[in-house]
């Protein structure tokens, strides 16, 4: 009993040393077999390869056949068809032997990935489509080559957003930009009226009631045996021992005008902004078949700006729509008891292409406006010295000159410490002991703000 027993302790101990001899053989076999990478094979999608192995192979399987199925074709070939982009596993067993490999399908060459590759063959241009845009990536050698590719791609898919990923040599890390608008206009006007009206009054002289006018200006009126002045004008000059007079307009005017305003705007890249500085003002109009209801649509007025930037490396590309209007009293219209004023408007819109902080005039005007009017009394006008009593004359002369300037700048937000003061008051807006917050129980005021002045 005691040998068998020592036998079988032996054996034990054989076996335990036999498997333990094993796990260490298989364990170095399995971490070496995992620090192997796994062979790659690679296509794109919608088209086959062939993969060729060493061995028989007896089963395969694959990790998801929506992306590349597997099919055993001969005892050593297995066609491998891509299907969507993705990877999956793809494993072969053959006799004693076991092989897995990646199956890396890619996206397929698209027609504009290779109209871009004809048209610009030695950049570096990728391209990646999706259901709503197109991405472009990559690093082009200039901004020029960076926006047509860009047009080329907005072209081939109009309904699709494109979004510009490619890089320039030297570009610029901003995509904010600031845009500083400059309207400078300057109006000169002159005017000059002459002109002279005779008359009688009603019991004129020797029983003579008699008037001369050109019409072009105000003359005095009979009413009910009553001579009427509209208006004076300039000179007056009445006889009361011949009852006679006259009046004369003799006007010379001139008119200044300048206005300067310069809105600034700040905008992200492909990001449109506005910016109005001014009003509204209300304009009624009927509506209703029976009722004749009138309703107030409000207008906008003043000083607005919009636009659109795109940068591209070191270039900014500007759609830009600046506007200058004003209410316009002379030229309005009287409606249902409502004073409706016109718009006076100065407005300009275009792209342009300019660098960080150039500047471009996008709009200059120079207009001049003559007018004559000239009224005169048949017969009597022509005779001489005496007919320029019986003309009279209206020239009224206008310059406008008017220049819009356009200036980007690509910037980025301020640090604390490098936030500029804002306008404040010389002295305390309320006296001491006027704040609510100082008549509150416990004291108040206002939060994190630095002391005001006494």
């Amino acid at each position: 009993m005691k040998v068998i027993h020592r036998f079988v302790v032996r054996n034990a101990v054989v076996a335990a040393l036999a498997g333990t001899a094993l796990l260490s053989a298989v364990v170095p076999a399995r971490a070496q077999a995992q620090d192997q990478s796994m062979p790659r094979v690679a296509l794109t999608a919608g088209r086959s390869t062939v993969l060729n192995t060493d061995f028989d192979v007896t089963r395969i399987a694959v990790t998801n056949p929506a992306v590349a199925d597997a099919t055993v074709v001969q005892p050593r070939e297995i066609l491998i068809d891509g299907k969507a982009p993705g990877t999956i596993s793809l494993i072969v067993w053959g006799g004693t032997r076991r092989m897995q490999y990646d199956i890396v399908v890619e996206q397929p060459i698209s027609s504009l990935e290779q109209q871009l590759k004809q048209l610009f063959p030695a950049e570096s241009i990728g391209v990646a489509i999706n259901a709503d845009a197109i991405i472009l990536s990559g690093r082009v050698s200039s901004t020029e080559v960076m926006l047509r590719a860009a047009e080329v791609a907005r072209a081939s898919a109009p309904k699709s957003s494109v979004i510009n990923m490619m890089t320039v040599p030297g570009g610029n890390g901003a995509k904010q930009v600031m845009l500083q608008v400059r309207f400078a206009e300057v109006n000169r006007r002159a005017l000059t009226e002459l002109g002279a009206s005779f008359f009688t009054g009603v019991h004129g002289y020797k029983n003579w009631t008699g008037r001369t006018t050109t019409q072009q200006f105000p003359a005095p009126d009979f009413e009910d045996d009553k001579l009427v002045f509209s208006d004076f004008l300039n000179l007056f000059l009445f006889n009361n021992k011949y009852n006679v007079g006259t009046l004369i307009k003799a006007l010379k005017q001139k008119g200044y005008f300048q206005s300067l305003a310069e809105p600034n705007l700040i905008a992200y890249d492909g990001q449109e902004a506005s910016f109005l500085a001014g009003g509204e003002f209300p304009i009624p109009f009927v509506s209703g078949g029976i009722t004749n209801t009138i309703s107030i649509v409000f207008k906008e007025f003043g000083v607005r700006l919009n636009f659109k930037p795109t940068i591209a490396g070191d270039l900014i590309r500007l759609h830009v729509r600046p506007e200058v209007s004003s209410l316009d009293f002379n030229n309005g219209i009287l409606l249902e008891g409502f004073r409706i004023p016109a718009i006076t408007a100065r407005r300009a819109e275009t792209e342009v292409e300019l660098r960080d902080g150039q500047s471009f005039a996008i709009a200059g005007l120079i207009n001049n406006e003559s007018q004559t009017d000239t009224a005169a009394l048949p017969i009597l006008s022509q005779i001489p010295i005496v007919g320029a009593l019986f003309k009279s004359n209206a020239d009224r002369k206008e310059r406008t000159e008017l220049l819009v300037i356009v200036t980007p700048r690509l910037v980025r937000p301020l640090n604390p410490d490098e936030v500029p003061p804002v306008p404040t008051l010389g002295s305390r807006f309320l006296p001491v002991g006027d704040d609510i917050g100082e008549q509150l129980q416990g004291g108040g005021g206002v939060a994190d703000a630095p002391a005001g002045r006494k």
